[in-house]
């Protein structure tokens, strides 16, 4: 599940995902990382979902009204794959304002979850831990359900402390893989770093 259903209000609104780096979308970057690493690739975003239609992806609103963050995407995705893809018993997730990340993500994450026996993974870089990077039971979609209808649950490192996470983690030199582009500023920095050789 791409997660692209925030408002971007620290890169001044619009779709982060469609900033170019390096003459390419962030998230046409993004896709051709992630697409050989899971099954079916669906991505979420709220508003009009033709402005993604030259990715050919299927786009999945919030189930949860209200810009309801992260956790949103993941649900949505939980219940696009109970419909859609019955067979998947895990959804790995990413933010699409991180240009990046690693091409074995899923696959760290997976042996994390096997290592330890977890129901969730994510992702840690230079001792901090991403959550939006990672890899989420299926099955316990009706858990984050009430969770965000009943309890208001929007943070996601509250919701994940309820169950056994596994932690993958991955060196952030000399570029942390997990950068993000929220801002301008961190944009010209992706477009430096890239000048300079350090990423591809």
């Amino acid at each position: 599940m791409l997660l692209a259903g925030g408002l971007s209000r620290r890169m001044g609104g619009g779709d982060k995902s469609l900033r170019t780096l390096g003459g390419r979308s962030i998230l046409e970057r993004i896709v051709a990382t992630v697409r050989p690493q899971v099954g079916p690739l669906v991505l979420n975003a709220n508003g009009d979902p033709a402005r993604f239609a030259a990715f050919g992806l299927p786009v999945a609103a919030d189930v949860v009204e209200g810009f309801a963050g992260p956790l949103a995407g993941v649900l949505t995705g939980m219940e696009w794959a109970r419909a859609n893809a019955p067979d998947c018993r895990w959804l790995a997730s990413f933010a699409t304002d991180a240009p990046f990340i690693p091409d074995d993500l899923v696959a760290r994450l997976a042996a994390a979850v096997e290592r330890e026996g977890a129901d969730l993974a994510c992702a840690r870089s230079d001792r901090q831990e991403h959550p939006v990077f990672g890899l989420w039971r299926v099955d316990l979609a009706d858990d984050l359900r009430r969770a965000m209808v009943e309890e208001d649950m929007r943070k996601v490192d509250a919701w994940t402390a309820r169950y056994r996470l596994a932690v993958a983690d991955f060196a952030s030199d000399p570029v942390d893989p997990f950068f993000n582009t929220n801002r301008p500023d961190d944009l010209a920095e992706a477009e430096r770093l890239m000048a300079a050789g350090l990423v591809r």
